[in-house]
């Protein structure tokens, strides 16, 4: 049973920004593996944007947004074997979001030169 939907977009810019200025921004918003990834891509931002839009869109779809014990870094955007994008949860996110029984997320993000969007879809 689809238990939420969320969607997200911003601008890529607005992503560089924060990763450029503000000392300590990608690590708290990204995983280590998140970051490895999107570093090695020739326009890193779109990559970073694009996974802080799934990450937004995925807390919208829990219907809680932001809740005390998640953390941006532990809701982990990476790539399965087939190259399609995957959220798995990670740490205290992964149990302060148990109670919802999540049986499946579905992700969907895509970007451009200067914008990112996400969709994902809760199943429980």
């Amino acid at each position: 049973m689809i238990a939420g939907i969320g969607t997200d977009m911003i601008e890529v810019e607005r992503v560089a920004s924060k990763i450029n200025k503000e000392d300590g921004f990608r690590e708290m918003v990204f995983s280590k593996k998140e970051i490895e990834y999107c570093e090695a891509k020739a326009n890193r931002f779109q990559h970073y944007a694009a996974r802080f839009a799934a990450k937004e869109a995925f807390l919208k779809a829990t219907g809680t947004g932001w809740i005390s014990g998640s953390y941006f870094h532990e809701i982990e955007i990476l790539n399965n074997s087939m190259g399609q994008p995957e959220i798995s949860l990670q740490g205290q996110t992964a149990i302060t979001f148990q109670p919802m029984q999540i049986k499946k997320i579905f992700l969907s993000i895509s970007h451009l030169k200067r914008m990112a969007s996400a969709v994902v879809v809760i199943e429980n």
